[in-house]
């Protein structure tokens, strides 16, 4: 696991005396898994490119990669400079793109994948202003709450709730925070009564997210300003944000849910917040998409729109 001190070991100014060919370089490596391959995708030999890369760590004084005559791969301190380094070619796409003004036409299918209600509320009223402003796109949209494999399903870019393992394939953008929160039915409540603190949310029939490749636990700061791990209990485990907040609504027990998702139930009385003086957890909504050194004018077009709509 990578530790504080290697996390925090690449600021913004060892990035950016580091030399950006030698970044590139880096970054080819790692992609084609080998120096030979690497090189050659920068029209570079074997030897030049390992000598980039020495010159790189020897900049920041550590090694970014294990080698041995059999195989090539990361060190902690080399996965943490891949990934700051993909989102450094990313904001020099960002910057010649800004300096050119046209960005290219978008043109052609995008694919996108998102949570069902994330999806449902958000992404898919954005859908009707983008296939205006660009008429020769197509759109097919995923809403899963499945984390799908965006690079071998041919995803073009995928939204992601909460936290996210790390890929190296993958560039990650955060497009907005919001607060989970607790809440249930006034029909729930009236029968089981209303929790008055977290520990006492163990008596209660708890709605749970549950799937094949994720769990997610309560996290909340409790009375005390600590926070914990609620110990939640629940006989319905779902893999679905949007059969959560229907079964909710449905009376079948608490939930815990973002807030942009029960919003409208909560001014309209159809859920009650529990425990209100309890802070939920903040989590990152992000968008990913392949670390490819230019974005396709689609899916940049497509990025910038959610990124303008939810201020990230």
């Amino acid at each position: 696991m990578l530790n504080l001190l290697s996390f925090h070991r690449f600021s913004e100014g060892s990035m950016l005396r580091a030399n950006l060919n030698d970044i590139q370089v880096f970054m080819a490596v790692v992609d084609a898994g080998s120096f030979v391959a690497g090189g050659q995708t920068m029209g570079l030999s074997r030897s030049a490119a390992g000598k980039a890369i020495a010159r790189l760590e020897q900049r920041l004084s550590v090694r970014l990669l294990h080698r041995t005559t059999r195989s090539l791969g990361l060190t902690d301190e080399g996965r943490e400079f891949y990934r700051r380094g993909l989102q450094i070619l990313a904001s020099v796409d960002d910057a010649e793109a800004s300096v050119a003004g046209d960005k290219g036409t978008a043109r052609g299918v995008l694919r996108l994948t998102a949570p069902s209600a994330f999806g449902r509320r958000i992404l898919l009223p954005l859908v009707p202003k983008f296939l205006v402003a660009w008429p020769e796109v197509q759109v097919e949209i995923s809403f899963s709450d499945r984390l799908a494999d965006v690079v071998e399903e041919g995803f073009d870019l995928a939204v992601r709730i909460g936290v996210t393992a790390p890929d190296t394939r993958l560039v990650s953008r955060t497009l907005a925070r919001y607060r989970a929160l607790l809440c249930a039915s006034p029909a729930y409540l009236a029968a089981r009564g209303e929790p008055h603190t977290v520990e006492s949310l163990a008596g209660h029939e708890a709605l749970l997210f549950s799937s094949r490749n994720q769990k997610q636990p309560w996290r909340l700061r409790d009375e005390r300003g600590e926070w914990v791990k609620a110990p939640v209990r629940g006989r319905l485990r779902l893999d679905s944000g949007e059969a959560l907040h229907d079964a909710a609504l449905a009376g079948l027990g608490i939930a815990y849910l973002p807030d942009f998702i029960i919003a409208e139930d909560l001014a309209a009385g159809r859920l009650q917040q529990v425990l209100r003086a309890v802070e939920g957890e903040e989590v990152r909504i992000v968008a990913l998409y392949p670390n490819k050194r230019l974005l396709e004018p689609r899916v940049r077009r497509f990025l910038d729109l959610l990124v303008d709509t939810l201020g990230g």
